[in-house]
This record gives C-alpha cells, sequence and structure tokens, in this order.
C-alpha cells in the first residue's frame, strides 16, 4: 500500500483528524516508541521545505541547528528512556534556510498494558520570547550599568524609608556599605535639623499630592563627618510583582555650599570694598532695558534703595546737562553695536538734588555669551579730578626735570671735561664692613673687591689712561698714585667707611713720562639696610693749574683781605643798611648794622633761606617775584618791604638797588642800601584808615543822594535798588512820566561792580525810526546815505558798563529784533557791517507805556519783553507818596534858592498843604518846575506857590484796574485821525500831526501803520 503523504500508512477513517491536524497553527508530528519519526503535519512540511520523506524516521535531523543537534537528542534519549514528557529549546532550520529559536515538546501515549504506543510532539517558535527576553535581559543590564555607575548617589527605599538598594556612590557619599545600609533607614543618615521636613515631604509624595521633590539637606556620615547633598525625590510605581518604592538620587553639594558661602563672604566682602573704594557696579539688559545697581550705586546717584526698588533711566536727569550728549550716544551705541565691540570708558559729572557737583568715571563690558546684557562700574572720581590739576602739573614738572636731567647729563659731561673734573664709583667688599664692626683697621689699601665700578671719560683723560668697556682695575689705579699720598689715601676711606661720612683727599699723581698731577678727591658712601657701606662714589678734579697758582695769588689774597677788611670797617660805621648781591641776586656780604637789627650772621645773610627768615610772610613771594624781575631787566629800582628784627617785631624798610657794570657793560654787583620808613608807613596806615571810614560814611550817608523821600513806596523802590544792584540781572523800570525812572536806574549803576565803568542812557522815543540802529549799534562807512565813516554805537561805548534805554516801548519792530539778539546772545553787528561785536553791557529799561498793552496791540513783541522784565521795577507816582512831598517840596526850594543867590528860610504852611492835597499828575518833574517858578518869582524869606498855578492844571486820571488794549487803541485812533484831519494829511513838519500830538514822527507812523489807519484820505483833492 502506498505511503500516505504525511507518513501514514493506513488508510481509513483518520482522514478527516489528518486534515484538523494539518489546519492547527503549530508544527505537530509523532514518533514511535523508537523515537523515529512516523508522521509531521503539513505546516512542519511546509515550513521546513522537507517532504514526508525526507523527514520521516530520523532525517528530520538536517533541520536542527548544528550547534544544538547532540543537546536536543541527547534530551530525547533520556525521554525515551524515562518515559517522561520532555521539552527542549534549540535552532530549528526554515525552508530558506533561517535558524530560529523553537520549543520542542513531546509527551508518550500509552497503550492499555502501559507501553508506549506513540509519542506525540509540537515545535513552537520562540523568536519573538526571545527577542523579548534579550530586551528584556539588555534593559537589565543597562539600568543595573546606570545603577552601579551613575555620577551620583542612588538610593531605593521602601515607602517607611527603609533602604532596598544603593549604589557604590552613594555607599561612598555615606561612607555605609550596602549590607549596612539595608539594616538603616533614610532618616538614620539625615542630619536632625532635617528630618521632620523630610519626613513631611515623603509624606505627600505617598500620599499623592506631590510627584516629586527636591531638597538640599546635610547627611552624617559613619564617620560623622557632615556633608551637603542635594537630593531629587520620586515615587516609583509598582506592578504586579514589585510593589512601589522611593527613588532618591543624591548629589554631594558640599564644595558648592562652601562656594556659595565664599560666594556670600565674597560678595559682602565687595560691597565693602566697592563702598571703601566709592566704586559701584551694574548690569544693563538691553532687550528689557532692565537695570541692575549694587548699593554703592544706589549712594553714588543719592538715591534710595528702599524708595527705588527697581533702576531706571531716570537718574538720567541727574547728568550734568554739558554731559548728556555723550552719555547719550555710549548708550545707543551699547544697545545698537554688535557685542563684538570693545570695552568703552566715559568721564561725566551729575548734579545731586542739593547742587553737588560730582565727577564719575564708568567703564561698561558686554557680555558676549549672553549677547544682551552689558556690565559695568560706575567710580566716583570727585576727589581724583580735583587731583588731577595737580597730577598734571606735576607731571609736566616730572617731564620737565625729565628731560632738563638728560640735557644737564650731556651738560655734565661737557662741564667735566671744561672744568677737569671726573666722577667715579667704588664697589666695597664685605669682609672690609665685618674688618670695621671688629675695629680692625686697614694697614693698607686694600686689593681685592675694591674695583672701580663706574668711570667717566674725564677720569681716564686725568689719570692718563685709554678707555675701554670696563673700569680699570685696582693695580692700575695705584700705579699712578704718589707713594707719600698713598698711605694717606687709605686712612681717609678707612675712616669714611668706618663712620660713613663724606670725605675729601688731595693727593698726585705720577704720569708715565714724569710728569706729576695734583688731584682733589671728594667721595661719598652708599649704606644699605643693614647698615653697611656697600659703595663709594665722588669725583676728582685736575687741580694742577689751581695749584700751581695758589702760591701766587696767596698774596693777591692777602692783600684784598686786607682791603677787605678797610672796607668793611667803613661799611660797618656808615648808619644805612648795606647790602652787595651777586648778579643772580644771592648776597655776599652785609653790613655790621644789618647784622645788628637781624641779629644773624653774615653765613645766615649768604643763606639761601635769609629771604624766608626776614622777610614777612606776606611780602615773600610777592617781593621775590618783584625783586627777580627787576634784576632782570638790570635796571635801578626799589622796594617796600618788611624785615624782622631781632627783637622779633617787622619794621617798614625802603631798599634801593643799584647795578655795578663792567668794561663790558655786565653787571658784576648789585649794591643795595636800606632805610628805614616805619615811621612813614604807619602815619600812611592811619591816613588809609580815616579816609576809607570817611569814605563809608559818606556812602553811607548819599547813598541815594539824588532821591528824596522815606514813604514806604518809595523805600519798596530802594530796596529793590540794593538787591538788584550787585547783580548783572536786566531791570524794566517803570512808571509815568515825571516820575524820575532815569534817577533810579543811575542808582542802580553806581551801586553795582560796572560803578567804575560809563552809564550810556538813550532816549529811544527821540530819535527818528530810520536811525535809532545806527545810534544803538553803530555803523559803518557807507552804510546809508551820510554815513560818511564809522560811527560806534551807544552799545559799544557802553562796554563793560551800563546803557539805560529810556522809553524803550517806542522802538520800531525791526530794532527790537536787534536789541532781543544782543539780550539773547551778548552780540551784534553794525548797519552796514557783517562783523560780530561782542558785547559785555548791563542794560536798564524803562518805559511810562503799557507794554501788555502793547503787546496785545501789537506793537511790542513779547520776547522782547519777557528778557527785560527780568526784575522789574515800577516807580510810584508822587500822588502815592504823600509822606515826601514836603521833603522833596524842602529839597527843591533848598536847591534852587541857592542855584539864584536867594535866601529863603522858611515855606508858607498854606503853600505845603497845598502841595499836599494837589494831585500832582506830571509828578515829580511838575513838582520841581513849579517849585523853581516860584523861588525866581519869591521877593521875600518865605517860600509860597500861587493856588492858580495848580488850579490851572488838568484833573488827575482815574486809575485803571488793568490794561484795556481795545479801548486805548480807540482812544489813539480818534486822537491821531484828528490830528491828521486837522493838519490835512501831513505826519511831519512842525505844522504835521506828529508834531501836534506832540510824539517823533517815527512813532506817529508806526501807529497809524499798527491802527491801519489811512492816512491819504485826510489830504484834499485838488
Amino acid at each position: 500500500m502506498a505511503s500516505l503523504p504525511h507518513g501514514f500508512e493506513e488508510p481509513g477513517d483518520v482522514e478527516d483528524i489528518r486534515l484538523v491536524v494539518d489546519t492547527i497553527p503549530t508544527l505537530a508530528w509523532s514518533a514511535g516508541p523508537d523515537g523515529s519519526a512516523d508522521f509531521f503535519n503539513q505546516r512542519w512540511l511546509d515550513y521546513t521545505g522537507l517532504s514526508a520523506e525526507q523527514a520521516l524516521g530520523w532525517g528530520w535531523e538536517v533541520a536542527i541547528h548544528p550547534d544544538d543537534l547532540p543537546r536536543i537528542l541527547e534530551t530525547f534519549r533520556e525521554a525515551l528512556k524515562s518515559v517522561k514528557p520532555f521539552e527542549v529549546e534549540g535552532r530549528f532550520r526554515r525552508f530558506d534556510g533561517e535558524f530560529r529559536w523553537f520549543l520542542f515538546r513531546a509527551s508518550p501515549l500509552r497503550d492499555q498494558s502501559g507501553k508506549v504506543a506513540k509519542w506525540y510532539g509540537t515545535n513552537t517558535d520562540l523568536g519573538e520570547r526571545k527577542r523579548a527576553e534579550d530586551a528584556l535581559r539588555k534593559s537589565e543590564e543597562r539600568w543595573r550599568s546606570v545603577f552601579e555607575n551613575s555620577a551620583i548617589g542612588v538610593a531605593l527605599t521602601d515607602l517607611k524609608g527603609r533602604y532596598l538598594a544603593t549604589n557604590h556612590v552613594y555607599q561612598a557619599m555615606v561612607g555605609y556599605t550596602e549590607e549596612e545600609l539595608r539594616a538603616r533607614c533614610f532618616l538614620d543618615v539625615t542630619h536632625e535639623d532635617y528630618r521632620e521636613t523630610n519626613w513631611a515631604l515623603i509624606t505627600e509624595l505617598v500620599e499623592g499630592k506631590r510627584r516629586q521633590f527636591q531638597i538640599e539637606k546635610k547627611y552624617r556620615r559613619k564617620d560623622s563627618s557632615l556633608i551637603w547633598v542635594s537630593n531629587n525625590v520620586s515615587l516609583v510605581p509598582g506592578t504586579e510583582r514589585v510593589p512601589r518604592f522611593i527613588m532618591a538620587l543624591s548629589e554631594d553639594i558640599t564644595q558648592r555650599k562652601r562656594a556659595e558661602e565664599a560666594l556670600q563672604r565674597s560678595e559682602a566682602y565687595l560691597a565693602e570694598a566697592q563702598k571703601l573704594t566709592h566704586t559701584g557696579s551694574w548690569v544693563w539688559n538691553v532687550r528689557t532695558d532692565a537695570l541692575f545697581w549694587s548699593q554703592e550705586v544706589f549712594r553714588i546717584y543719592d538715591y534710595d534703595p528702599e524708595k527705588m526698588a527697581h533702576p531706571t533711566w531716570d537718574f538720567f536727569e541727574r547728568v550734568h546737562p554739558d554731559d548728556r550728549p555723550k552719555f547719550e550716544q555710549r548708550k545707543k551705541r551699547m544697545a545698537s553695536t554688535p557685542k563684538e565691540w570693545a570695552d568703552s570708558e566715559i568721564d561725566f559729572r551729575i548734579v545731586l538734588p542739593d547742587g553737588t557737583i560730582k565727577h564719575l568715571h564708568s567703564i561698561a563690558h558686554p557680555v558676549i555669551e549672553s549677547g544682551d546684557e552689558v556690565v559695568g562700574t560706575v567710580m566716583d572720581v570727585t576727589k581724583q579730578w580735583k587731583a588731577r590739576a595737580e597730577l598734571e602739573n606735576a607731571f609736566e614738572e616730572i617731564k620737565r626735570r625729565t628731560e632738563a636731567l638728560r640735557r644737564s647729563e650731556a651738560y655734565l659731561a661737557e662741564a667735566q671735561k671744561l672744568t677737569h673734573t671726573g666722577s667715579w664709583a667704588v664697589r666695597v667688599p664685605q669682609m672690609e664692613n665685618a674688618q670695621r664692626e671688629a675695629g680692625q683697621g686697614l694697614a693698607v689699601i686694600p686689593r681685592f673687591g675694591w674695583d672701580a665700578s663706574y668711570w667717566s671719560k674725564e677720569m681716564y683723560r686725568i689719570f692718563g689712561l685709554d678707555p675701554g668697556p670696563t673700569p680699570p682695575s685696582y693695580m692700575e689705579v695705584v700705579q699712578r698714585l704718589h707713594p707719600e699720598d698713598a698711605p694717606y689715601n687709605t686712612s681717609v676711606v678707612e675712616q669714611a667707611v668706618r663712620d660713613r661720612t663724606d670725605f675729601e683727599i688731595d693727593y698726585r699723581l705720577l704720569l708715565p713720562d714724569g710728569t706729576a698731577k695734583y688731584i682733589h678727591v671728594v667721595g661719598h658712601p652708599v649704606v644699605n639696610a643693614s647698615g653697611d657701606v656697600i659703595e663709594l662714589f665722588g669725583t676728582a678734579m685736575d687741580v694742577t693749574e689751581e695749584h700751581e697758582a695758589r702760591a701766587a695769588l696767596q698774596t693777591a689774597f692777602e692783600q684784598l683781605k686786607a682791603e677787605e677788611t678797610e672796607l668793611r670797617r667803613m661799611t660797618d660805621a656808615i648808619a644805612s643798611f648795606i647790602y652787595v648781591f651777586r648778579p643772580d641776586g644771592t648776597a655776599l656780604y652785609a653790613n655790621q648794622v644789618v647784622l645788628d637789627y637781624t641779629g644773624l650772621t653774615l653765613e645766615d645773610v649768604q643763606g639761601e633761606d635769609f629771604p624766608a627768615r626776614i622777610f614777612h610772610p606776606e611780602d615773600v613771594e610777592r617781593l621775590l617775584d618783584k625783586r627777580h624781575e627787576a634784576l632782570a631787566r638790570g635796571k635801578p629800582f626799589e622796594l617796600e618791604k618788611r624785615w624782622l628784627g631781632k627783637d622779633g617785631k617787622y619794621r617798614w624798610f625802603l631798599v634801593r638797588y643799584n647795578p655795578l657794570r663792567d668794561d663790558q657793560g655786565n653787571i658784576i654787583r648789585w649794591y643795595a642800601t636800606g632805610t628805614d620808613i616805619e615811621d612813614r608807613k604807619q602815619a600812611e596806615e592811619r591816613m588809609r584808615d580815616e579816609n576809607l571810614a570817611l569814605r563809608e560814611e559818606i556812602d553811607q550817608a548819599f547813598m541815594f543822594e539824588d532821591i528824596v523821600g522815606s514813604s514806604p513806596a518809595l523805600q519798596t523802590v530802594l530796596s529793590s535798588i540794593v538787591k538788584v544792584a550787585p547783580t548783572d540781572s536786566t531791570v524794566l523800570i517803570t512808571g509815568e512820566t515825571g516820575t524820575g525812572k532815569e534817577l533810579i536806574a543811575r542808582a542802580i549803576h553806581k551801586h553795582s561792580q560796572r560803578s567804575g565803568q560809563a552809564f550810556i542812557s538813550v532816549n529811544c522815543a527821540s530819535t527818528p525810526s530810520s536811525l535809532i540802529a545806527s545810534e544803538l549799534f553803530g555803523h559803518e562807512k557807507g552804510a546809508f546815505t551820510g554815513a560818511v565813516q564809522r560811527r560806534q554805537g551807544r552799545f559799544e561805548m557802553a562796554h563793560s558798563g551800563t546803557i539805560f534805554l529810556d522809553e524803550v516801548g517806542e522802538l520800531p519792530a525791526e530794532t527790537q529784533i536787534a536789541l532781543l539778539r544782543v539780550l539773547q546772545e551778548r552780540q551784534f553787528e553794525r548797519v552796514g557791517g557783517n562783523r560780530i561785536i561782542p558785547t559785555d553791557v548791563r542794560v536798564i529799561a524803562a518805559t511810562n507805556r503799557d507794554l501788555t498793552a502793547a503787546i496785545a496791540g501789537g506793537t511790542f513783541r513779547a520776547d522782547l519783553f519777557y528778557r527785560l522784565n527780568v526784575f522789574p521795577i515800577e516807580v510810584p507816582p508822587l500822588r502815592k507818596r504823600k509822606e515826601d512831598i514836603s521833603m522833596l517840596v524842602e529839597y527843591f526850594v533848598k536847591r534852587y534858592a541857592e542855584k539864584t543867590g536867594k535866601q529863603i528860610r522858611k515855606i508858607d504852611k498854606n503853600t505845603l498843604e497845598l502841595c499836599q492835597s494837589y494831585p500832582w499828575p506830571g509828578n515829580i518833574r511838575e513838582l520841581q518846575n513849579i517849585v523853581e517858578r516860584s523861588v525866581i518869582l519869591s521877593s521875600g524869606d518865605t517860600f509860597l506857590i500861587e493856588k492858580a498855578w495848580l488850579a490851572s492844571v488838568q484833573p488827575p486820571r482815574q486809575e485803571s484796574a488793568g490794561p484795556l488794549p481795545h479801548t486805548l487803541q480807540n482812544q489813539e485812533r480818534e486822537m491821531i485821525e484828528a490830528a491828521l484831519a486837522e493838519c490835512k494829511g501831513k505826519v511831519a513838519g512842525s505844522e504835521g500831526a506828529a508834531a501836534k500830538l506832540g510824539i517823533p514822527r517815527s512813532t506817529l507812523d508806526s501807529k497809524i501803520k499798527q491802527l491801519r489807519i489811512k492816512k491819504h484820505r485826510f489830504i484834499p483833492k485838488q
């Protein structure tokens, strides 16, 4: 019978069962009792790609991985022997040759007698499970690697805080082993100060009130030492197999905490250092415009940090106005320029609310990393700034002296050559100092270690040696010394080293050609901090010529000495002070009278400090400067000076200087004589004091000698004069005609700092409008018809003084503009010129017009009014000064009586009452005129005024409550039109409207233009 496809040889009812087995989703097979396969389902055959014939029996072994086949066969054979089910894992080959992991399972089927009738098995694909297991294993390995190799400590605890697991970093952090930690709770290693807070956070974590928390606390290690840690604690959800647990990630922050404490101390030190150095720090975020200031910045800018929580750029208001432009420019540059720009520095000033000015120095630095911030410092350098000028002067002096030193070195070399003087330096060995300390002497000149360290060129010439790269040796120098002078030289040098004092030596040199030179040496020891002499330096001068001439000169000196002695006896006998000075003014001689008066010796007089010792302290600098200038001129001069006597008192002397010249006209001596003028000086001083007191009395008595009165209204005006006079402020004097406005202006000038300069008065109403500009500002030649030469204006004539502009309200519009420029810019131009002329003039203006109404009417500029009206003074009319009328009457009566030569002894009582009751519309000018007329007509010794003279005068105008511009314009229009109608449209001339109205033609033309009056309609038609 043919075999079935799957290995069954018997046909029958099992066909349906085979179909079922072929469709199940697994690889199934069966084998006989000996283990040889007798059936494979279709899925098994499809998977392996084998036919039933190839797989039956033991042919299936070809589908097992060679490495796994021995193990699987051994397991199968043991199962056949033990007749027990088995399972084994191995790699099974697919039809495409790929091996996959499978689980091989088989179970025996027994017959009724208990013997194995069949083995039934399945092959289950384990690929997905194997991959999952591999992934799980790798995940566990990675987690364990992370757990063990983490750079921070990891601790796992249960919900009660008992340790479950820790990594080695955590164990090293607390100093316990993992076994020791498993027996503890995390609170055991937590510092007692943090346990309560820490456990409260754990409780909230377990109760679900928070997912995690972070805490910084202290751990107490096993060795009882303390460390700071930062714990990031979270609750790990549990699984079916693993309950919930707590995981803490711990980081040792001990160093960070120490750094923070050090930073806090550093910040405190920095704040104190900033306070001590007056240096503050700041940060500006360019993007948000936010500012941060240190405490010192608040102090520097004088702001209260509690009131100014967030600094703003409002502090810019305290920057000095002159420095704001460069401060703004710097801010814009910091905000707009890329952050690669270099640091910037700026010096600026601030003005505090109390007016104090501070000088500040600020440095700004961009933070490249952030790109939005600029950090900087600001230092209060007010003290440094004040000292800068002195330092700069000192630096200039140092520079000058350094340059002078360089020149002096060249001069010194030339001078040494001319004077046959060389300079030298010699090192002193330390053993010589040791001998000096031990009290041992130097028997001979030392031979070793005393070589020269420096020789000038002139030293080589003096000793007849050739200059070399180094100074000559000791032996070379000794060979030139005269044998008789060497021991003496040794003792002098020894004494200088022992006593650390300067020394001088004269010795002879013997040159190779047999000639001798006489040398004069001056030396100075250099002592170190230990008191040892380490070096000698000095000069050597060839004095051979001087030595040879000394004998010849000695006789001459003896003779001169005798003559000098005789001359001094003669000068000592003269009662006056007698001096002899060198050409540069240094003293050579003073006679005995000078020495007796001063109590000084001749050596004292010859000293450089002689003037400072005897001159009065107030005279020293002044007299020395004058004396130096006079000596430089080379002409006779005299000075008055105070000299200190030996009695401690100063007396005045007149000292006359006369030069003595040689045949070439050069000054070789100055001779001076001093005369006591103390009595004259005291008399002059008394006279000066008396004159000063008298002048003060006169000024006090006649301060306002031309202004008469004591009424409160006048006293107010006088008080204003006293206050404004010392200043340079512009003054505007207003008041009715005849109130004495010019007297007020002259009083202001007289008591100002310009009183010694000119007072120029200009009546703006009396000058034609076409010439007023030339009158005020001058004109150039040819500026207009009739300008035949250049002419200075009143402003030029008043330079450094005061100009008084009377009737300023009558100025034409174009002149008002020019005057405004003078007031604003302090400069002007002549008419017809283009050169700007600066002016320093105080302006006082006066008017009897209502300038407010004139501004409203358009005839006067408002800006000019505000420039003039800096200090207004209103002069009251006489009707408001009734208390002053009797005093004024007496003043004018006396004045005109003396002028006319009349004797008026009293004033009629009725006349005074009449004057008191009269309103005086013409004010003081009217009163003055009436008194003058009455004095002229008076024939007796009693002054009186005719009542009729006062009755004919128009009644006083009503006081207006305020400016009425429209009413005034209407009245002016009516008056001008009436005058034009009467004069038939004629304006100028004696019969013109201007003369009829009593005003200048220019003023009338301006009024006609302002009021828009058509004057042509008043001209009769032909």
